[in-house]
């Protein structure tokens, strides 16, 4: 299992408190920026759109063609089996999509499964082929005597500088729910945290981004990190 259902989202009077509880610091860096959430069955949509809408982009969840194509940036986010994933994906001819968005440069951003997803294969469940669009595997994190999955918050190290995480300190908590983790090429990664082992939580090439937690569900650290990535589909050119 890569991840579990939103049912598994702290309450109200955790750090992960309601969006509107949140502070909106950052909330105007995405406005302009109109952003695809991928819909292929799979995943936390709504809240991501919400969050999303905060910060001040314009959001909407969608998998036709001529939507992924008109926007500003996609967001794969993700809850569940990455070979189901994948297999929902190519039905749908998203895996497509995606390589031709960012080969025409547009930002792509995975959340917790959408991360996995991004990478070449996984070993979940037998295994199966990602995206391929992060070098790179994906496996069961290495957390001997604790509890799998990883469920609540982390501090994240950030392991390179990135206009993603800009205003967001290194070890600041991100919440996790997930029992499986990539390991990214040493350029790529971009944050890390340790449960048990430490591991990577998010990577960036180019203009493929992904992180392992949920920033939709971490608080202010989390709407900075959607509005910086919203600020970056909307400072490309059209």
């Amino acid at each position: 299992m890569s991840s579990d259902a939103d049912s598994a989202a702290p309450g109200r009077g955790s750090p992960a408190a309601s969006i509107s509880d949140s502070s909106r610091s950052g909330g105007s860096r995405g406005g302009g920026a109109y952003i695809c959430i991928l819909d292929y069955g799979m995943g936390n949509l709504r809240s991501v759109e919400k969050a999303l809408e905060h910060v001040g982009a314009t959001a909407r969840i969608a998998s036709d063609a001529a939507t992924v194509e008109a926007a500003d940036g996609l967001v794969l986010p993700g809850v569940g089996a990455f070979p189901k994933a994948m297999a929902n994906i190519r039905e749908l001819g998203l895996d497509e999509s995606l390589a031709e968005r960012r080969a025409a440069g547009v930002p792509i951003l995975g959340i917790c499964l959408g991360l996995q997803l991004l990478f070449d294969s996984t070993t979940e469940l037998g295994g199966a082929e990602g995206l391929g669009l992060l070098p790179g595997t994906v496996d069961g994190l290495e957390a001997p005597g604790l509890k799998v999955p990883h469920i609540g918050w982390s501090p994240v190290r950030w392991e390179k500088g990135s206009t993603l995480v800009d205003g967001i300190e290194s070890e600041t908590p991100f919440y996790f729910v997930h029992s499986f983790a990539p390991a990214p090429e040493t350029g790529d990664l971009l944050g890390s945290a340790a449960y048990g082992a430490r591991f990577a939580c998010a990577a960036e090439r180019d203009n493929v981004y992904g992180v392992q937690f949920h920033p939709e569900k971490s608080s202010a650290a989390g709407l900075r990190l959607l509005s910086n990535f919203a600020g970056i589909c909307a400072a490309v050119p059209a």
